[in-house]
């Protein structure tokens, strides 16, 4: 009995998933619940688990391809069957005649028609097909093929999918679309997008890369690579963005920590870092100054009533930002836990979708690389974001003497259309003030 394996849908917006890496290759014997594929979405990467025992018998959607939620990606064989024919086995024509009402695809048709053979004309015609019909059919077509994070994009620019030239699968309206026709309109506000689709795409972003005759290596981005590159584009074309630096003393922190980390472990099972006081003193700033958990939406102001602390995790493969729900809830050893927590499985690919998304507030940590400080980029709809520096032994001027202490600088990045100077700088001598005055712990 065959199994077929298909593309899950990880999490209510997303709507399509790219197979990063096959874990297997056809003609393994697989175990249930065995890793099978690695996707990548936009919301999450994550290893996927066989959902059967057998032989993977055939892989339908190679490395790099993109597909929609609910496709066929493989089929695993309970009964030992070798691989399945390449591509131009016969049995191909019968996959083809799906061509059903464009207005209502079905997700599960779409993969067949990307690796139908060249030498067969026909069904090649048939997949380029939903494309190329009536202006009404483009505009429902594009409006369904369009993933619920591309419609936020267009109703946040006030613009109608409709107008766009999808490059996506079956015609569909991919992120990339919908930001290079939004950069591309900033450049030429008169230009209808319809009328000159291709130069768009093609016009250059500056200086050649490099030049004839140059040593290089071309490697393609990886998909967590592209989102995060676009993620950071439009943020700085979203938000009016300032940075404020503030140097903090955590000296009494730090003794505090060397003092009680071994008991605190021993006690608890998990470990005591710099960060989880950070968070503590964050939160409460957050309280006495909302602007800075907030977003904008159009003209109006949002302010969140549960503070959803991101913290961005550094990848071998790029960056992720797990999120600590309802982090005011939670005392040091709850955000500890919770922290150490959603780091591992961001590392080990484990993390849920819903782990990743409401972010209201987020902390940057380059410091464990020994970073002073930076100027990080605000992580969209969310208004500011704090980057943590390393905490170094140095010396200071403390009533006229000099004295060796912990210090470590803060830097606030924050959206100037709605956090003044003033608010700004306010949050964070805030913070500043919690963590050199934090109360005595004890385990």
């Amino acid at each position: 009995m065959s199994v077929d394996v298909i593309m899950p849908q990880m999490g209510e917006s997303i709507a399509e998933g790219t197979i990063v890496k096959w874990l297997v290759k056809a003609g393994d014997q697989v175990k249930r619940d065995q890793p099978l594929f690695e996707i990548s979405t936009d919301k999450v990467d994550a290893e996927i688990p066989s959902p059967a025992a057998g032989v993977l018998s055939e892989i339908k959607v190679q490395e790099g391809q993109t597909v929609p939620i609910n496709t066929v990606v493989a089929i695993i064989n309970g009964d030992g069957a070798r691989p399945a024919a390449p591509v131009k086995e016969e049995t191909k024509p019968a996959e083809t005649p799906k061509a059903e009402p464009p207005a209502k695809p079905a997700p599960t048709a779409a993969p067949p028609q990307t690796t139908a053979a060249p030498s067969k004309p026909a069904p090649t015609q048939q997949a380029v097909q939903p494309t190329q019909t009536g202006p009404a059919t483009k505009e429902d077509l594009r409006r369904q093929r369009s993933s619920p994070l591309v419609r936020k994009i267009a109703r946040e620019h006030n613009v109608d999918i409709s107008g766009i030239e999808g490059t996506g699968l079956s015609g569909r309206v991919t992120k990339n679309d919908i930001l290079s026709y939004i950069e591309n309109r900033t450049a030429a506000p008169e230009r209808p997008a319809a009328a000159q689709p291709q130069p768009a795409i093609e016009l250059p972003a500056g200086p050649p890369a490099y030049l004839p005759g140059e040593r290089v290596e071309i490697v393609p981005m990886s998909p967590i690579r592209k989102r995060t590159a676009e993620h950071m584009v439009l943020s700085r074309r979203t938000s009016a963005h300032v940075t404020s630096v503030f140097e903090i003393d955590m000296t009494r922190i730090a003794k505090m920590r060397d003092r009680i980390k071994d008991r605190f472990f021993e006690v608890n099972g998990t470990k005591l870092t710099f960060l989880p006081f950070i968070l503590s003193a964050v939160i409460d700033g957050l309280k006495a100054f909302p602007i800075i958990n907030s977003s904008v939406e159009g003209e109006s102001i949002v302010y969140k009533k549960d503070i959803n602390l991101g913290i961005a995790v550094a990848l071998d493969w790029g960056l992720i930002v797990p999120v600590v729900k309802n982090a005011d809830e939670k005392n040091l050893l709850g955000l500890a836990r919770s922290v150490n927590d959603l780091a591992e499985r961001a590392r080990t690919k484990r993390l849920k979708p819903d782990e990743i998304q409401g972010g209201t507030f987020t902390i940057t940590n380059p410091g464990v690389f020994g970073s002073l400080f930076g100027t990080p980029i605000i992580n969209q709809p969310q208004v500011a974001i704090l980057g943590v520096g390393a905490v170094t032994k140095r010396p200071v001027v403390i009533d006229d003497a000099i004295a060796i202490r912990s210090m470590v600088y803060f830097a606030l990045s924050f959206d100037h259309r709605v956090i003044d100077g003033a608010t700004g700088d306010q949050f964070m001598a805030f913070v500043k003030q919690k963590l050199e005055n934090y109360p005595e712990l004890t385990v």
